[in-house]
């Protein structure tokens, strides 16, 4: 993907998923892809995906989150490091979090530290 400005910004939802791991799928392990990806399986394991990642509504991730853009329908028990993030209704977050950006719908839930820094600066993965 090439960089976008604000006026031009697909969303990830309208992006093309290269990696899908469905429902009823089970991962224990880290996970890594290039792209973007969905899951709405259950990963028990580090996630780290190079462009963006849609956790569906009953996709659970039992470990820490490295992305770019993050969309949570699902369950996440871990910390977070990406550039945005969003947090639908469905969506809860037990772990710290480091963003540039946070969307919050009403209904969604995140317990845990968070962080922000500026949109110009990168969030750096944790070490």
């Amino acid at each position: 993907m090439g960089v976008f400005t604000k006026k031009d910004k697909v969303s990830l939802d309208q992006q093309t998923i290269s990696t899908l791991i469905s429902e009823g799928s089970t991962i224990s392990g880290n996970v890594r892809a290039p792209a973007v990806a969905r899951i709405d399986g259950h990963i028990t394991g580090d996630v780290d995906i190079k462009e963006g990642l849609i956790l569906g509504e009953r996709g659970l991730i039992k470990g820490n989150v490295i992305t770019k853009n993050l969309i949570v329908y699902g369950t996440v028990n871990g910390n977070i490091n990406v550039e945005s993030l969003e947090i639908k209704a469905s969506g809860k977050i037990t772990g710290d979090i480091a963003t540039a950006t946070l969307l919050v719908e009403t209904g969604g839930i995140y317990n845990g530290k968070l962080a922000m820094s500026s949109a110009d600066s990168k969030v750096k993965p944790s070490a």
